[in-house]
């Protein structure tokens, strides 16, 4: 089936029905064209058979005799909609035109295919539409108050012989423009216009119809908004042959002119300021003015504010009314309604926490059409300040000290009075407050500080001085009667020393049942003093034996003496200042062993192991401690003391510390031409390769008296720093005791170590194994052990060796080779499983057999035997 193309002129679908008088647009258009892009079109009209010709776009003399007055006049025109579109425009349309039109365009195609005119049918009927207002009357004119309603009406009726529809919409003049309001359209249904939607769902806005083709218009709750001009809008419409819906004509007709008048309110409280006492009642007026006449109700509801600042939302509700009298319900506070424009508030039994702002807010409602009231306006009135007097209580307070120390440790007690209690009610309850202040001489003023306080349930809070002893129980606080509180201390010291007062706080029951402080009154201040000395503590230590040697035993005794201090108990600690050689104390001094004031003996900083037992000290009278040492060593060279601490009985059985004392200094120096020990450290080889040996030898070399290797032991304690500097902290890597034992500290690594004595005066040290983190400063540590001629062994001071600087390289050729020779095996492993792999593919899986065809093979004969 082959493919036809040509061009198109179009017409609407006939016949169309205009109404006579009114202005008819008939549109044609071109489609499906060749050539220029502006078309021509041509006009003709027939009334029976022959066409008569009245408009062109392109020739100017194409119009026939009869036509071309009204053409001239512009009452027959052409009007270009585009390039491919043109509207022959016929105005005030008569009989006499109703017949044929026929559109053609002259042809600008290459060839001659498809239709290039085409025609309509046009049928011109009677106007039989009729638009008026109520009443036979043009427009009226209607004023209005705020919230109020009106109807409009408007009649329209056709007598069309066509079966035609009407569209009635009812407009409002807005500035110069006319705005819908609600409309029947021609298909039967209700739309209300831009803005109206909410209204008409409302029910505010309605149209209605009525008997003899009447359309009326009812508006609910007016508003100043609905004031204007109004007119009723009608349009009359036909369906067309394509089955669309035409307008034929339209009318309208102006109603009524309306003016709404905005309703005035003023609300006013009567009075202005108000001051009112503690448990009388509050009485203000709200009093409502308005122009509104007719049938209205007032709603008023009554705020309270802390600020006159606040808005509704933040102000408190305190009763309403609304338009039907109903009056929310509260206990002591009452709206009533005086008259028809005043409303009373009253509350009863006031209290401070009613003082602030008070304003009421009025509104008017107007009943409406079904029944339910509409609210037009509502204004809120200033804000009234009341302020309520609270009712003080009078009364006195008298700070009386019932028990007063006369040295420390006696017991303190002060009693808070209330006296003279006057105008106080069932609602009034008192609490106290207890404050300390130190007492200085002379005009220095210093911050009293809390001691403790009750809230109005009676709970006690705690200040921040004395909080342990109060919760210890040391400081009591108690109510003994209704009028009497109590402060008790049960050990007073010097630092209670000083000036107490106590603070009376009235508190007030409010309506709600919380308590509110009303007043407070404090007391004269009662200073707690006592004369006291100074405590003098002096201790003397005595040694018991002025001559002795090493190895014997050292024995020296602390006398004790004190002054002002009450059934005193001393504590003794006995310390050793040693010199500055010896690394157990970096500071010097050593604590040895100490007895408390319960006579309770404890090791100190002791620490040699051979010798647990080998310190002693008892009490040999109330104020005379024994301290010995036994086998004294060297080592135990130094200045001994005795620190003594006196205590005195405290509260609760407790033990308070009253004064330190330090005795004089025994020395214990040891007189000796032993020998001179020095030990180095020495390495033939301080660089190695990881994974070899490090060899480190710990040398002693003596200087002096001659001794037997019998005689002489040694403690030797090998040590590492892990950086070129000695900036780090020393780790131990093994120790060799005199008796043979090793001792290794814990590795990380996989490096070992070995120590062993290889002659009575070389150690050496051994790293098996080396890695690099094996580097850095190695050094020795030696205590020499010498046996005295009396058979006991005596523990000479620690000497350490100058350290030596070990340095651990990495063998490049050791480090690659078992890398190298696995890679290299992987490779061959691989090629060769690769070989096997394409040998076996080729064979068994890429083999195709191919079968020839079989020919004829003759052999060529000789030339000879030819």
């Amino acid at each position: 089936m082959a493919f036809c193309r040509g061009r198109i002129v179009r017409v609407p679908k006939g016949p169309l029905i205009r109404v006579v008088g009114t202005e008819v647009a008939i549109p044609c258009s071109v489609s499906d064209y060749d050539g220029p892009s502006e078309q021509n079109f041509d006009w003709e009209f027939s009334r029976d058979t022959d066409f008569v010709r009245i408009v062109s776009t392109w020739d100017s003399t194409f119009t026939s005799e009869e036509y071309q007055k009204r053409v001239g006049r512009g009452d027959i025109k052409l009007r270009r909609s585009s390039n491919d579109a043109v509207e022959l425009v016929i105005r005030n349309i008569q009989p006499a035109d109703q017949g044929r039109y026929k559109c053609s365009t002259p042809s600008t195609d290459a060839t001659v295919q498809g239709n290039y005119d085409a025609e309509v049918q046009v049928k011109v009927i009677s106007d039989g539409l009729s638009v008026s207002g109520s009443k036979a009357r043009s427009s009226t004119s209607l004023r209005l108050s705020e919230g109020d309603s009106f109807k409009l009406r408007c009649s329209a009726v056709t007598t069309s012989p066509e079966h035609t529809h009407l569209h009635v919409t009812w407009q409002l003049k807005s500035g110069s423009s006319w705005r819908d309001i609600l409309s029947l359209t021609h298909e039967g249904k209700f739309q209300p216009g831009p803005g109206y939607e909410e209204r008409y769902r409302s029910g505010d806005i309605r149209l209605d119809t009525g008997a003899n083709d009447t359309y009326r218009l009812s508006v609910s709750q007016a508003s100043s908004a609905d004031g204007g001009a109004y007119r009723c809008l009608v349009s009359e419409w036909v369906r067309g042959a394509d089955g669309s819906w035409q307008k034929i004509q339209e009318k309208s007709v102006e109603i009524a002119a309306v003016s709404v008048q905005r309703t005035a309110l003023d609300v006013v409280i009567s009075t202005s300021n108000v001051s009112v006492t503690e448990r009388d009642s509050l009485d203000l007026t709200c009093n409502i003015t308005t122009d509104r006449s007719g049938i209205f109700q007032a709603e008023v509801m009554w705020y309270f504010s802390a600020s006159p600042d606040d808005t509704l939302s933040d102000a408190q509700l305190l009763l309403s009314m609304d338009h039907d009298s109903v009056v929310s319900d509260s206990t002591l506070i009452s709206l009533s309604r005086v008259d028809r424009n005043s409303y009373r508030l009253l509350v009863r039994d006031v209290d401070v926490e009613d003082s602030g702002y008070y304003f009421c807010e009025a509104a008017i409602w107007v009943p409406l059409h079904n029944g339910s009231w509409h609210k037009v306006v509502e204004r809120t009135s200033a804000p009234v300040s009341v302020v309520v007097t609270a009712l003080e209580p009078d009364y006195d307070v008298f700070l009386n000290a019932s028990k007063t120390p006369k040295f420390s440790d006696d017991p303190t007690e002060l009693d808070c009075r209330i006296t003279n209690v006057q105008d106080t009610e069932a609602n009034i309850r008192f609490t106290v407050s207890w404050y300390y202040r130190q007492h200085l001489p002379g005009d220095d003023v210093v911050a009293e500080e809390l001691l403790a306080s009750m809230d109005a349930d009676w709970t006690l809070l705690l200040g921040d001085r004395g909080r342990e002893r109060i919760q210890n129980g040391e400081i009591i606080f108690s109510k003994k009667s209704a009028d009497t509180f109590s402060l008790r201390i049960q050990w007073t010291s010097e630092s209670d020393r000083g000036d107490y007062f106590c603070v009376i706080s009235a508190w007030s029951r409010h309506r709600n049942n919380s308590w509110v402080k009303s007043k407070e009154v404090t007391s004269a201040s009662v200073n707690i003093f006592w004369a006291t000395q100074d405590y003098t503590l002096t201790v003397e230590a005595v040694k018991l034996k002025p001559f002795f040697v090493a190895g014997h035993t050292f024995e020296m005794t602390c006398k004790v003496s004190s002054k002002n201090i009450k059934t005193p108990r001393y504590s003794v600690l006995i310390t050793a200042e040693k010199p500055l050689t010896d690394q157990s104390s970096p500071n010097g001094t050593t604590r040895i062993i100490s007895l408390n004031q319960d006579s309770v003996v404890r090791l100190e900083d002791w620490t040699d192991q051979t010798r647990v037992d080998g310190v002693v000290l008892e009490k040999v009278q109330e104020n005379e401690f024994r301290y010995r040492m036994y086998q004294t060593q060297i080592s135990d060279a130094g200045l001994y003391r005795c620190v003594v601490t006196a205590w005195s009985p405290g509260g609760g059985g407790m033990w308070r510390e009253a004064v330190n004392g330090l005795s004089n200094p025994i020395q214990i120096d040891f007189q000796t031409s032993g020998p001179v020990f020095n030990v180095s450290v020495h390495s033939d080889s301080p660089t190695i390769y990881q994974g070899e040996v490090a060899d480190l030898l710990c040398i002693i070399t003596t200087e002096g008296m001659p001794l037997e290797p019998d005689d002489m032991s040694f403690d030797v304690s090998w040590f590492a720093v892990r950086s070129f500097a000695l900036d780090r902290e020393p780790v131990l890597l093994a120790s060799l005791d005199r008796r043979g034992i090793v001792t290794q500290s814990r590795r990380n690594g996989s490096s070992d170590l070995s120590l062993e004595r290889i002659s009575p005066l070389e150690f050496r040290l051994r790293v098996h194994g080396c890695e690099d983190h094996d580097f850095g400063n190695h050094y020795c540590v030696v205590t020499p052990w010498v046996r005295s001629a009396t058979g006991v062994w005596q523990r000479e001071p620690d000497i350490k060796a100058k350290p030596i600087f070990l340095s651990v390289k990495m063998d490049v050729l050791d480090a690659f080779k078992y890398p190298l020779l696995i890679g290299i095996g992987l490779a061959t492993v691989i090629g060769l499983l690769s070989c096997l792999i394409g040998y076996c593919s080729s064979r068994w899986c890429c083999k195709k057999e191919v079968q020839e065809t079989r020919r004829e093979r003759r052999r060529l004969m000789s030339m000879e035997m030819d």
